[in-house]
């Protein structure tokens, strides 16, 4: 595909979107986790744990629809990744679900991230190009030509498939770190038993995933970002703390 045939972005908001950066994450992903994992330690069952990991994203959702009017997919998505947690944790039910479920959120994810990079909204510009650090503003408006706002475009687009790839990463080591640590629980156990043996499983997952899939994940993030920063001050002509909110 000719840079010509990219289609023209979007011009990023220039006020700081509910639905944008790593609150998203933290709110819809990250909290939710924590509170299946660690629920039963604060004496929480199953059931109990799962409800008010929903209510996270699910509020996190509907706020950003009510304000922004538009669907905030990555709630949906933790909401979704929450209740299949939470039901196989209800269910006791371990092993190769565990796995399966692990590499298919990131799966799912990364699918999401390399298809809107053929949208006038890919997904490393409404991740990153937050108003609330980036002067967006003077960014688009440096953007002065055609011929400036397509090597941009194709810098966003080369940038959110740089991320989908580490969501790919993400699944494949997810699956393999799950197969391992997810053993199929013993029938002869007790339900609270095998509750026990779960919680202790997500503790190890949990733990481990921090070393075995966030660190590579970083790297690979790390990477996209210097290089699409740099292209794009290449583009511009502006210095990278041109472009930082001061």
């Amino acid at each position: 595909m000719s840079q010509n045939a990219n289609p023209i972005l979007e011009a990023p908001p220039t006020k700081p979107d509910s639905s944008q950066g790593f609150a998203n994450i933290f709110f819809s992903v990250l909290i939710p986790v924590l509170i299946l994992n660690k629920g039963s330690k604060y004496g929480l069952t199953p059931i109990q744990s799962l409800v008010i990991a929903l209510t996270f994203p699910l509020m996190f959702g509907l706020y950003s629809l009510i304000k922004e009017k538009k669907m905030n997919y990555i709630a949906l998505l933790g909401l979704l990744n929450v209740l299949s947690s939470g039901v196989l944790t209800v269910l006791a039910l371990g092993g190769i679900w565990f796995a399966i479920k692990e590499a298919v959120f990131p799966l799912l994810i990364g699918v999401f991230v390399y298809f809107s990079s053929f949208t006038t909204k890919p997904f490393f510009q409404s991740m990153f190009l937050n108003p609330a650090a980036f002067d967006v503003k003077r960014l688009w408006e440096s953007l002065d030509s055609l011929e400036k706002k397509s090597q941009f475009a194709v810098t966003m687009k080369k940038a959110t498939q740089g991320l989908s790839l580490s969501f790919l990463l993400s699944a494949i080591l997810n699956f393999f770190l799950a197969f391992v640590i997810f053993k199929p629980l013993p029938e002869q156990l007790t339900e609270t038993e095998k509750q026990d043996l779960l919680n202790m499983q997500l503790s190890q997952m949990t733990m481990y995933s921090f070393v075995v899939i966030m660190i590579p994940i970083l790297i690979v993030v790390s990477a996209v970002l210097y290089m699409a920063f740099k292209k794009t001050t290449q583009i511009t002509g502006l210095k990278l703390e041109d472009l930082m909110v001061k």
